[in-house]
This record gives structure tokens, sequence and C-alpha cells, in this order.
């Protein structure tokens, strides 16, 4: 691997990160069967984190891995995700209602809305872990990194695993430590706060690392990329104000929180590197060295949904187990205000092929681009 490092930064959206996958496929196809990995640093936050992972546990063949993480994607089903049947959700239901009643009294404390344990196991079943150390040390791949948020420090952390030489960092609220990775980092990094439970590393219990991710870019700059593709989950602006003349339900709400979550951070990141880009840019190399400057310009290529993905997984909410259509249609999540919440959590063939063949129109849109990026 050359020194002009490529990254690819995956970011969050539960089941909105097929989306990733389309971009994906259009990446293999533009590559076609050259050698090597055309991306050896690889960073993802919440499910983009495990789809990071899949990819670097395959980094010696980019047409095999993403050949594998699309067959996954393409045959999603809720109850690989979470326990979606009638006598989880109800179990479910009661204890969060036992615990609005009588918590005070007894102090029991729901961990989340629903349970992934199907995740866990699907991941212990398709991602060898142990192939991320052999392709660092077959230099088919720099570095990964996973982003978790710490519920009790309020710390932005990325988990890296790479090649020799490559240190941690720390930031304002945010800090970069060298682990060896495994399921409960990918866990941890997907566990949308109330929706999945936090997951204890170390000392810490950690959700989803979209929470307090003020820069998502940043851990491929301190992993030492010089070129950064970003695949969003979410376009990055959105309609002007609409009237509205109904109280917004619980769903629309949640759907909001998840959007300022997973969306916002990244647009004012984006907007962040575009600004350190002009200033530098301006200066030569010794001047920046006689300055004091260690910033350097970064080139970077974003990819986002050209249409929005809640009105997409608006024409599949019927595609939804039963118990769920019913638990998401008593806080308004089966109605059109409600579909953002519904697209984080539809986890179904439809709805994910639709988003993948978004992403692979999006990326051959920017054909040109994209083949420059990749030096092709």
């Amino acid at each position: 691997m050359g020194s002009d490092k490529a990254a690819l930064v995956l970011t969050g959206g539960g089941a909105r990160a097929a989306y990733q996958v389309g971009v994906l496929g259009a990446l293999r196809e533009l590559w076609g069967h050259r050698e090597g990995n055309p991306f050896p640093i690889l960073c993802g936050t919440s499910a983009g984190a495990i789809n990071a992972v899949a990819l670097a546990t395959y980094a010696h063949d980019f047409s095999l891995a993403v050949r594998k993480v699309a067959w996954i994607w393409r045959h999603f089903h809720v109850d690989q995700v979470y326990r979606a049947d009638a006598a989880s959700l109800l179990a479910t239901g009661a204890r969060w209602g036992g615990a609005l009643l009588t918590g005070w009294l007894v102090r029991q404390t729901p961990r989340s809305l629903l349970d992934n344990a199907p995740l866990e196991r699907l991941l212990g079943a398709t991602i060898d872990f142990s192939a991320i150390g052999r392709a660092i040390d077959e230099r088919h791949l720099h570095a990964v990194s996973v982003t978790v948020s710490g519920y009790t420090s309020g710390e932005s952390l990325a988990f890296f695993q790479a090649a020799d030489g490559v240190g941690g960092w720390r930031r304002a609220q945010r800090l970069g430590v060298r682990a060896t990775l495994g399921i409960p980092h990918l866990m941890a990094s997907s566990a949308i706060p109330f929706v999945f439970p936090a997951v204890r590393i170390n000392r810490e219990y950690f959700g989803d690392g979209s929470m307090r991710q003020l820069a998502p870019i940043s851990p491929a700059v301190h992993l030492g990329a010089q070129r950064i593709l970003v695949v969003g989950s979410g376009r990055l602006s959105e309609e002007g104000r609409q009237q509205a003349d109904a109280y917004p339900s619980l769903a629309q709400i949640a759907g909001h929180a998840m959007s300022s979550i997973f969306l916002d951070s990244l647009a004012v990141d984006l907007e962040r590197l575009e600004r350190i880009n002009k200033t530098v840019g301006g200066l030569s190399d010794a001047q920046r060295s006689a300055a004091g400057i260690n910033l350097r310009p970064i080139e970077a290529l974003v990819i986002s949904p050209s249409r929005r993905i809640d009105a997409i997984a608006g024409h599949h909410r019927k595609s939804l187990p039963r118990g769920m259509r019913l638990v998401l249609g008593g806080v308004g999540g089966m109605r059109r205000s409600g579909s953002t919440l519904l697209s984080y959590l539809l986890f179904e063939p439809g709805f994910t092929r639709a988003l993948m063949s978004l992403g692979y129109e999006d990326t051959m849109a920017q054909r040109h681009a994209v083949e420059d990026f990749l030096r092709l």
C-alpha cells in the first residue's frame, strides 16, 4: 500500500445502512478486477461499523468482500436483528409498563425497547474477527475503526485495530484507542439509544457511536488517510419548513431525534473539512512547517441519498412483522410522519434492496468523480 491512503467512512443509520451496500456494489464494479484494496483504511459507526468490519475481514479481495456483505443485506429480515415475535414484544411492553407504574418502588430498569440478541448471533456466525489481524499483517489493510459513545464519560471513542506505528489520539470529547476488535465493539457501536441495550466494554457502558460524534471524519484522518470517501445514510439537507396542523407523534419526535444523532454532525464536519482545506491549501509545505501548522489538505468525496429514505420506508411499511406494525402503529410509526423512525428499524428485503439500488444509482451518477478519487 502506498502513502496516498484512501479511507472509506461508513456512517450510522440502522437499516438505512443498506444504502452503503449499494454504493459498495458500484465501487466494486468500477474497481473491476484490479488487485489490491482500494480502501486500506475503513472507519464505521453504528450499522456502518458492521459493514466496515465485514469489509476488513475480506480486505485481501475487495470484490469478494462486497459480494459477501451484499448477500446478507439482500436477504435481511427483522428477526435476524431483533426479536419481533409477539411474545418478546409483549414481555418488553410488560417490563416498560411495570417500570413506569412501579419502578419507583421496586427499581425496575428496562434496558431497551427491543432485544437485539439475534444480531449478536448473526455477527458471531458471519464475521471472522481473526481475519482482521491477518489482513493487517499481510498489508492488505492499514487500519479499521469502530466508533462508540460512552454513557459515563460522554466521550466519542474510536476503537481501532491497525498496523504497527499507528498511535491513539485524544481531542476534546473524543479519543482513539487501539484494541482487538470483536462482537462487543460492534454491538456497542450499533446500540441505538433506547432501542437497543448498551454494551459494557472494560469499565464503561457504550452505546451507538453516532451519539456525541462531533467529528465523524476524524478517525480516518488520525489513522493516516489522505483521501476520504464518505457514504451517508441520509440526505445532508432536507426540505424547508412546512405547515403542520397536527401535534407531532412520538414516532415523529423519535425519528427527528435519530436524524439529529445520525445525520447532523456529518454535515457540520464536512463543512469544517472544507474550510480547513481552503485555509491549508493556500500555504506551501514550507509555509505550513514554518508556521507550525500540522494540518494537511484532505481530499474528500461524499455520496449520500438523492431521495428521502423515509419516503422509501413508507412504501415498505407493511413488510414489517405484524407485531412490530402494531407497536409502531401505537406511537404513529406507521403514518407518513413517522416514516423516519420506521426507516431505522425496517430490516426487510424489499426496503434494503430498494436502498441498495439507490446507492448504486447515486454512485454511478458521480462515476467520473469516483473514478478520479480511486485513481482509475
